[in-house]
């Protein structure tokens, strides 16, 4: 009589139960020497018995249908079939003797009423197990999510803790998500360039893989990097420590939003994309190529216009010569964030009362949250309201959690955008070092607009930039109309 030799293991993830197939293999096949039984063919399957459909489970069968084959040999009656379709095909072959033997090395199965009653019994005993299986996980899925805890494999940026069970900050890889995060927010990378960078950089995915661009998408959509996490279709609050903040997450949506597919320029001019205009006219400023030279000037559209051309390279030195007045060498840099850091403590001072302002608003939230899970529960809104007045009721928490944040760090909404303005001012300083172009028109724009050229001279505004934050900060040792980065102590600036 010829058997086959059927192992199986329940997945592909060649981390888990791998060994449990050599350890099949070799006790089978001992099994079939001891017993003098002829191996037609072995059958590896990487696949669960929870519900029909194995392919080589089924082919198998087909083969001893064909008659190749008479009998099978698994280490247990559970590598057969786990559910009834299959466990009962198989009784069925046996009723009419196209399989006419079974062999188990620790299970005795005699092919006669008895036996196959054994057998159905341990068939059943098999689906009881994987359904009372798959109820546990369900029920601690539920406990999971009760407790703010992602029930899955964790994204990339986190890991899943084995002793908590919860996801946790993966060190070597969150900073790189979050840069991720900040250079789409800027609305300059596309999805493929930004792809393109990271995976330069060494980010990776499961298994050492390189991300794609879809992967990118899905990340940037997720609002699990901030805290808050979608599971069939309800909305949760984690308790993980977020990547990011809700504000960095919802500019990122507002760029995939408007952005759609990029344009593409033909030739690409460094100061084009300031939105300059012409100082007569007010018509747009364009670029062109003359005998080798860039030229920017008035386009001269529908009207008489008198403005001439400008090399770019004099524009260029009109631009650093500006940057240059305002920015910070490193002594200069440390002495500023030195005294915002003290500004920053005096602040947070004074801060308490609208900290309890912001503590009785997420309050406020919970209890708006308990009393809509009761409605529901009592079957006042349906299950769409519900979910999605939850998920506005748990993202307004967020961002009240973050304002909170802010405060209890000393920010007081105003720190992080003036260490942003002295430390980009730093950044000038090197920009115009270097020579490089590229950074001193990035500094350009976030520190001033309505870009104006005329007489091929190039002025603009710098209300509506960093100015905000300058108003309403605490800055008592800070001298207005004072030169940035001083030639001798605190001359009074002339620009």
């Amino acid at each position: 009589m010829k058997y086959f030799i059927y192992a199986r293991k329940s997945t592909d993830d060649e981390d888990r139960q791998i060994l449990s197939i050599e350890a099949q293999l070799v006790e089978l096949r001992a099994f079939a020497q001891r017993e003098k039984l002829f191996v037609y063919k072995e059958v590896v399957e990487a696949k669960t018995a929870k519900e029909p459909g194995r392919p080589l489970f089924n082919a198998m069968l087909k083969a001893i249908e064909k008659g190749e084959a008479e009998g099978i040999m698994a280490w247990h009656p559970d590598r057969l079939a786990r559910n009834s379709v299959d466990g009962g095909k198989i009784i069925y072959l046996l009723d009419r003797g196209i399989i006419k033997d079974l062999k188990f090395p620790t299970y005795r199965l005699d092919n006669n009423a008895q036996g196959k009653f054994v057998l159905s019994i341990a068939f059943g005993q098999s689906k009881y197990y994987i359904d009372a299986l798959s109820e546990n996980i369900r029920r601690g899925i539920r406990l999971k999510l009760s407790k703010g805890i992602w029930p899955q494999w964790a994204p990339i940026g986190y890991l899943n803790d084995r002793r908590t069970r919860a996801i946790v900050l993966d060190e070597g890889k969150a900073p790189f998500i979050k840069r991720v995060f900040e250079v789409y927010s800027s609305g300059e990378y596309t999805l493929e360039q930004i792809r393109e960078k990271m995976n330069a950089v060494g980010l990776r995915g499961r298994k050492d893989k390189p991300l794609s661009r879809s992967q990118y998408q899905t990340m940037l959509k997720n609002p699990l990097y901030y805290g808050v996490f979608r599971y069939k279709g309800e909305t949760y609050e984690g308790t993980h420590e977020p990547i990011i903040t809700k504000k960095l997450f919802d500019r990122c949506q507002e760029v995939m939003l408007r952005r759609g597919k990029p344009k593409k320029s033909v030739k690409y001019f460094i100061f084009r994309d300031l939105g300059m205009v012409c100082g007569e006219c007010g018509r747009s400023i364009t670029a062109e190529i003359q005998k080798g030279y860039v030229y920017y000037r008035c386009t001269k559209r529908y009207t008489n216009c008198s403005q001439k051309y400008v090399r770019e390279e004099e524009l260029a030195a009109q631009i650093s010569s500006f940057i240059q007045k305002v920015s910070l060498c490193d002594d200069w840099t440390k002495r500023f964030i030195g005294q915002l850091e003290k500004d920053k403590y005096i602040a947070f001072q004074s801060s308490r009362p609208q900290q309890q302002n912001l503590e009785s608003k997420i309050a406020n939230v919970n209890t708006k949250i308990d009393k809509l899970i009761d409605i529901y529960l009592a079957g006042e809104i349906a299950l769409e309201e519900y979910q999605a007045k939850k998920e506005s009721l748990i993202n307004e928490k967020k961002e009240l959690q973050e304002e909170l944040k802010s405060f209890a760090a000393g920010g007081n909404n105003w720190f992080e955008p003036a260490r942003e303005f002295v430390t980009s001012l730093n950044r000038a300083y090197y920009a115009i070092q270097e020579g490089n172009l590229e950074s001193q028109k990035e500094f350009l724009k976030k520190i001033g607009s309505n870009f104006i050229l005329k007489e091929r001279r190039l002025v603009f505004s710098t209300e509506g930039t960093f100015r905000p934050f300058i108003k309403d900060a605490p800055f008592p040792n800070w001298r207005r109309g004072w030169d940035l980065n001083p030639g001798t102590q605190f001359p009074r600036s002339t620009h």
